[in-house]
This record gives structure tokens, C-alpha cells and sequence, in this order.
């Protein structure tokens, strides 16, 4: 059984900073596609940051120079460290993993983050 738990969530200034964690069993984090997304009530849910299995990371705009996607492989563990947050980024964020397009998509049952002074 495959599960992904997201830690880390919580309530924080604006400029200040979190580091989330999704930790993985049943998949190998560094096999898979990792990403996190985001989703605040009435909207559809966005990607935050992706890592690939060759380590290659991408952001969405609004995070990018801000957030840092990275994965510990002997922990089977990938993190998001976010830096300088703002109330945009109050969120429920979510971690997700996939082998490949074709291959089944896993989540994790997400962690709030909230950003407010």
C-alpha cells in the first residue's frame, strides 16, 4: 500500500518560512515524478514545484527563487522549503507522486499552510 504524508504545515508571518515533508512507502521517492501542488477553497488545485527522478526541479512563477523542492533518497523523503512567504501562499498543500504518465498517481492528505500577520 502505497502512502505519502505530508508534515511540516502551520501558521507563519509573511516573510517568514516552513519546511514541509512528504514521506513516502510503497513507492521510492526517487523513481517518481514528485510534486507539490496547492489548493485554496474554490480554486482547482496548482502545481508548486516538481522533482524528477534525474533531480531536474521546476516552479510554478508565483514561488520560484522563493520555494525549494529537494528529495533525500535514504530517507525517502521530499521537502519544500519555502522562503519569504506571503498570505498568497496560505494554502492546503499536497504532495503527489507518479512513475510516469501511464503509471498510477498517488497523494498525500495534505497540510495547511497559513500566512497571515
Amino acid at each position: 500500500q502505497v502512502q505519502l504524508v505530508e508534515s511540516g504545515g502551520g501558521m507563519v508571518q509573511p516573510g517568514g518560512s516552513l519546511l514541509l515533508s512528504c514521506t513516502a512507502s510503497g513507492i521510492v521517492v526517487s523513481s517518481h515524478h514528485m510534486t507539490w501542488y496547492r489548493q485554496t477553497p474554490g480554486k482547482q488545485r496548482e502545481l508548486v514545484a516538481t522533482i524528477t527522478p534525474d533531480g531536474n526541479t521546476n516552479y510554478a512563477d508565483s514561488v520560484e527563487d522563493r520555494f525549494t523542492i529537494s528529495r533525500v533518497n535514504a530517507e525517502n523523503t521530499v521537502y519544500l522549503q519555502m522562503t519569504n512567504l506571503r498570505p498568497e501562499d496560505t494554502a492546503v498543500y499536497y504532495c503527489h507522486g507518479r512513475r510516469h504518465m501511464l503509471s498510477p498517481a498517488y497523494w498525500g492528505q495534505g497540510t495547511q499552510v497559513t500566512v497571515s500577520s
